[in-house]
């Protein structure tokens, strides 16, 4: 007979409300739901805290800053992925696609080397049973780099591999229409030196018109034979969303405008946008608030982009600013995700759904500012913070 693991006096946020009572899970399901407490002895007593699903996150680029901590540093790819697999674990993240990029005229750059060492890593930390989240894929496939499509070959028929989003990051355009944002992020992230952008920006435009438009049909067409779900990235205009409609994209990751988060809903098109863009109170890169989408209700999933524990904090900060309930801002970070990229068996508190659950308490700040704090997570019942 299988014992039920049983969490009492919790908040557990439902998919339409926050109900205090208790939740059994058995054999790593959810196996019921109920209202009031437990007498059961062996119950967990989460003493009021919230009770979340485990969050999924479709698009960190947290595993590829642990391969690279700086410009150049390349980090061995075990302890890089155990640092990141235990930093996504203490953010509430129990399902996580791990964002890795294919393509860089660069080849000083990570995103310009081949990745089969890190597949294999992966492939191996899971079989030994060492990591915490359970990892997917999702690529970044860079279209106007020369070598984009020789750099996916390792991820080519990965069983991991889930997601795919077409980028172009040609200064002038989508997320750098302002070229000065564009110097910003190149010459301070990435270390470049004034006279490396300047020629790397007269360089773009060449091979943007040589390689983007044939790369970008390579990958439509491989989502397509392969059932991979495709999202477009920083759509700028109602054209760009209508073309991603067109080749069967169903995410818009990062609209940098309203306009076009709009196209993409009128289209049926997800909206994801980052973590930190809630958070911070606006785009990094000077283009539209995520806030300012959801006043218009186009905000669909959160992802935490660059900062892994940004998800919690921009539930709460969308919940306190009032633009959503916390079932609803729990729900882009969690169901949203899940079914956008076929996962359903997972993202609700719902009898049947995997066992995949996060304990936060919320912490009161100086200043009356609330702080989620990630006290525990499961991961199909068994402990894993």
């Amino acid at each position: 007979m299988n014992t039920a693991t049983v969490f009492k006096n919790a908040r557990l946020v439902l998919p339409d409300e926050v109900l205090l009572g208790t939740l059994a899970a058995t054999e790593g399901r959810i196996a019921a739901i109920d209202s009031g407490s437990s007498a059961a002895p062996q119950a967990i007593d989460l003493e009021g805290d919230y009770l979340l699903p485990g969050l999924v996150e479709m698009h960190t680029d947290n595993f590829e800053r642990h391969l690279m901590p700086r410009p150049k540093v390349h980090w061995a790819e075990l302890p890089a992925l155990l640092a990141h697999d235990a930093e996504i674990a203490a953010a509430g993240i129990t399902t996580v696609f791990d964002a890795l990029g294919v393509g860089e005229a660069d080849p000083e750059s990570l995103r310009g080397s081949a990745w089969n060492g890190v597949l294999a890593t992966l492939d191996s930390c899971t079989a030994q049973d060492l990591l915490r989240a359970d990892h997917h894929l999702h690529v970044r496939c860079e279209l106007p780099a020369p070598n984009t499509i020789d750099l996916f070959q390792p991820f080519h028929d990965h069983p991991r591999l889930s997601l795919i989003s077409l980028m172009d990051h040609t200064p002038g355009q989508r997320q750098w229409e302002d070229i000065e944002q564009a110097r910003i992020y190149y010459t301070g992230k990435k270390g470049w030196s004034a006279e490396k952008f300047e020629r790397q920006v007269a360089h773009a435009a060449e091979l943007q018109a040589q390689y983007a438009e044939p790369h970008r049909a390579y990958f439509v067409d491989y989502c397509r034979t392969h059932g991979i779900a495709l999202a477009s990235h920083d759509d700028t205009t109602p054209t760009h969303v209508q073309q991603a409609h067109a080749e069967g994209a169903s995410m818009s990751e990062f609209p940098t405008t309203v306009a076009a988060a709009r196209t993409a809903h009128e289209l049926g098109l997800l909206t994801v946008m980052g973590g930190p863009n809630v958070v911070r109170g606006g785009s990094h890169s000077g283009n539209v608030a995520a806030a300012e989408l959801a006043r218009h209700g186009l905000l669909d999933i959160l992802s935490s982009d660059y900062v892994p524990g940004s998800l919690l904090s921009s539930v709460m900060r969308l919940v306190d600013d009032g633009l959503m309930t916390l079932p609803q801002a729990v729900a882009t970070v969690t169901r949203n995700p899940a079914r956008a990229t076929g996962l359903h068996d997972r993202g609700e508190l719902v009898a049947g759904q995997r066992a995949d659950l996060v304990q936060v308490r919320l912490a009161e700040m100086p200043g009356g500012a609330r702080q989620a704090v990630v006290r525990a997570v499961w991961r199909e019942g068994r402990r894993v913070l």
